[in-house]
C-alpha cells in the first residue's frame, strides 16, 4: 500500500481518484489547492503526489519545483492536467515531475501509472 496525495481543485474529480486508488489498496489524502498540496508534500510522508497543474494559490508546477528543491523529500510526482502540448509536458518534466497525464483520462490509466510509479515500494513492478 502506497501513501498518495491527490491535489486537484475539482472536488468531484478528487473523490473519483480517491475511490479508484483506495480500491487499488492505497492510502489516499486529498487537498484542493496548491498551498495545501505543498504543505502536505513537505510535512507528510507520502510516496506519491498526483498534482493538478492549474490550482488556486499555487500551481502544481510551483509545488513540484519547491518539493524538488527540498532534498529530504523523495516522493514521486505525477502531474495531472488539461495542459497537453509537448511544451507543457516538457515543462512538467523540467520542473521535476516523474510522469505526466493529460485530462481527460481513464481511471484505469491513472491507476496503472500510479502502480508504475510506486511499484518499487510495493514490490509489484
Amino acid at each position: 500500500m502506497a501513501r498518495i496525495l491527490v491535489a486537484d481543485d475539482n472536488v468531484d474529480l478528487c473523490e473519483l481518484i480517491e475511490i479508484a486508488l483506495r480500491r487499488d489498496g492505497h492510502d489516499v489524502t486529498t487537498v484542493t489547492d496548491g498551498a495545501a498540496a505543498l504543505t502536505a508534500c513537505l510535512t507528510n510522508d507520502h510516496d506519491l503526489a498526483v498534482l493538478d497543474i492549474m490550482m488556486p494559490l499555487m500551481s502544481g508546477l510551483e509545488v513540484t519545483e519547491r518539493v524538488r528543491a527540498d532534498p529530504t523529500v523523495t516522493m514521486r510526482i505525477l502531474l495531472l492536467t488539461a495542459l497537453g502540448t509537448r511544451d507543457d509536458r516538457q515543462r512538467g518534466y523540467d520542473v521535476g515531475a516523474d510522469d505526466y497525464l493529460t485530462k481527460p483520462f481513464g481511471l484505469v490509466d491513472l491507476v496503472e501509472r500510479v502502480r508504475g510509479l510506486v511499484g518499487d515500494e510495493l514490490n509489484i513492478a
